[in-house]
């Protein structure tokens, strides 16, 4: 079994930036990709970026590219992920999931692929 608990949500103005973190529990977070997905109000979640096990392998969506980074950290049990350069429009909860699922550079993230989530921690960017 595998818990995640999201922080770093924050209210923003635009322009500015913010880390979610993604701590796991569990003896297996190193060995299980953890993907970010979000979900914007009256919208469906989207995945927006994954990293694998490792590290090594990093992918994004096409709508975010540029302005966000995914890392992790074994040794603490947590990945990241850096947004910057915030827009009102990436208003919503944001998601890290888990799971032993590809992250290959161009693969779909989605939902359906990850087994393992946290409760979302809320990232509003307004003025």
């Amino acid at each position: 079994q595998l818990q995640l608990v999201e922080s770093g949500g924050a209210v923003v103005q635009p322009g500015g930036s913010l880390r979610l973190s993604c701590a796991a529990s569990g003896s297996t977070f190193d060995t299980r990709a953890v993907a970010w997905f979000r979900q914007a109000p009256g919208k469906e979640r989207e995945g927006v970026s994954c990293v694998s096990a490792r590290g090594g392998v990093t992918n994004y969506a096409d709508s975010l590219k540029g302005r966000i980074t995914v890392s992790r950290d074994n040794s603490k049990n947590t990945a990241y992920l850096q947004l910057n350069s915030l827009k009102p429009e990436d208003t919503g909860v944001y998601y890290c999931a888990a799971d032993y699922t590809p992250c290959l550079v161009g693969r779909p993230i989605v939902d359906y692929d990850y087994t393992y989530w946290g409760q979302g921690t809320q990232v509003t960017v307004s003025s």
